[in-house]
């Protein structure tokens, strides 16, 4: 398995144009949040015998994978579970929140969805590079990480008052 730098210096290696960027700053956490509440809205309840979706939401696609996203974050180092579990944490707190609002998730999740990833080819094109994750799968989790760099490093570099 490749090392955090590693795969780091991969994705970023298709993200150099300060436009590009700045669209996978905003898309990506969009299409995460979005990507866990299509997930999210995958009731896996019924596997419970006598138990509803309504009395267990969170027993859904979205948390069973959970666990194998935190694994793989894992073996990339302590940093990158912490932050790994972070997005999860937020994500599955935000769709929780919504739910028991009596949001419908996917009302919400697919058109924002469809429209991020629809704004990131955009942002591939001006790169004249490829998604990375069309070479690899797995670097759909890192995109989470490498716009978490880049906003600690954007915050690092500016004070925050004037």
């Amino acid at each position: 398995m490749r090392s955090y730098t590693q795969l780091m210096n991969e994705y970023e290696s298709s993200h150099r144009n300060p436009v590009n960027r700045v669209i996978h700053m905003i898309c990506v956490p969009l299409i995460y949040f979005t990507s866990v509440a299509l997930l999210w809205s995958a009731s896996l309840a019924w596997l419970v015998p006598g138990v509803s979706p309504a009395v267990a939401p969170w027993i859904n696609l979205a948390t069973l994978l959970a666990l194998p996203v935190a694994v793989f974050y894992a073996r990339l180092g302590a940093g990158s579970l912490f932050s790994g579990v972070l997005w999860m944490l937020i994500a599955g707190l935000a769709c929780f929140a919504l739910q028991v609002a009596g949001v419908a998730l996917p009302w919400i999740a697919v058109p924002v969805w469809l429209v991020a990833w629809v704004v990131q080819i955009y942002g591939h094109k001006i790169e004249g590079a490829k998604p990375s994750f069309f070479d690899d799968v797995v670097f759909l989790l890192i995109g989470p990480l490498f716009v978490q760099a880049k906003f600690v490093a954007l915050l690092q570099r500016r004070p925050l008052h004037a």
